[in-house]
């Protein structure tokens, strides 16, 4: 069945049309408010520190390993006994990232917010896809920490009191070994992350991440700050794998959450190494060659 026939049969399935009916909604990314419906007001138990965790990355697009990152990290976190989760946040990287195969940035927002939707904690946050240029992962920490603790002013105890919420960047052990690319990754930057947030590390097939902490300056000397989270059960689907099936014409059912599945199809992305029909030229400057992994 050629990539078109697929298409039209994907997109003229009732699921398909509900998510298009979605689309126009979930694809704009401004003007901008903070998405905070899922997030936990009151605090459970105040002997522990709350907690919220925020992937950034391309999502191009996001798939279930993804999203299971997220329930590894929290099945860690509740048997740690250290922190209370209040969310969780996915902040698609923006399209001055310029990596090869990445989608414009309204599809990107809406896929994730698409394959979230079903979630109690999960969220997805626009802004730094909506910014006028790339937004390094320190930055877009320093955003989650100003709209967690500043305007809302941490989160809420039993007693009345408000306490202020920590920020953890949740990452694949394939970013942090990244993180020893000469040039990629600003010193600066890195101890900021690793010292004043801190990071939750997902085990990726083939990635070795205590000898890589044992090896790296910066996150052995934060190595508090890191929580390594093992997977029983090994998943490597990757969103590259996924661009390639899709260039291919194989199926992507079970790789994806159906409605992102659906929207893929309907909006022709990744087909040929094409950009989406719809998509408009990108606007923004071209990012400089040391910009992060943001995969």
């Amino acid at each position: 069945m050629s990539q078109e026939v697929a298409a039209r049969q994907a997109s003229s399935s009732p699921s398909a049309l509900a998510a298009a009916e979605i689309a126009a909604e979930v694809m704009r990314i401004t003007p901008y408010t903070f998405p905070d419906a899922k997030l936990q007001r009151l605090q459970q138990d105040p002997l522990r520190e709350p907690l919220v965790l925020v992937a950034c990355g391309s999502f191009s697009p996001i798939t279930y390993l993804h999203l299971r990152m997220f329930e590894m990290a929290i099945d860690y976190l509740r048997e740690d006994a250290r922190f209370e989760v209040l969310g969780g946040y996915f902040s698609p990287v923006n399209d001055a990232y310029g990596k090869p195969g990445l989608a414009p940035a309204s599809h990107r927002v809406a896929m994730c917010r698409l394959a979230v939707a079903p979630s109690e904690w999960l969220m997805v946050d626009p802004w730094e896809a909506a910014q006028p240029a790339y937004m390094r992962s320190a930055d877009v920490l320093d955003h989650f920490d100003h709209e967690l603790n500043t305007v809302r002013g941490g989160v809420e105890l039993p007693d009345g009191t408000r306490r202020a919420v920590r920020i953890m960047l949740l990452a694949g052990g394939d970013l942090i070994e990244s993180f020893g690319t000469p040039n990629l990754w600003a010193e600066a930057d890195l101890h900021r992350i690793m010292g004043e947030y801190g990071c939750v590390i997902v085990e990726r097939t083939g990635t070795d991440v205590w000898g890589f902490l044992l090896a790296h300056d910066i996150l052995y000397e934060h190595r508090r700050n890191v929580f390594v989270v093992k997977q029983l059960i090994y998943n490597d689907i990757s969103s590259t794998k996924v661009r390639l099936f899709v260039k291919r014409n194989m199926s992507i059912k079970y790789l994806v959450p159906d409605p992102v599945m659906h929207h893929i199809y309907a909006h022709q992305l990744y087909v040929g190494g094409r950009e989406p029909l719809d998509a408009a030229p990108a606007k923004t400057t071209p990012v400089k060659a040391a910009a992060e992994d943001r995969d």
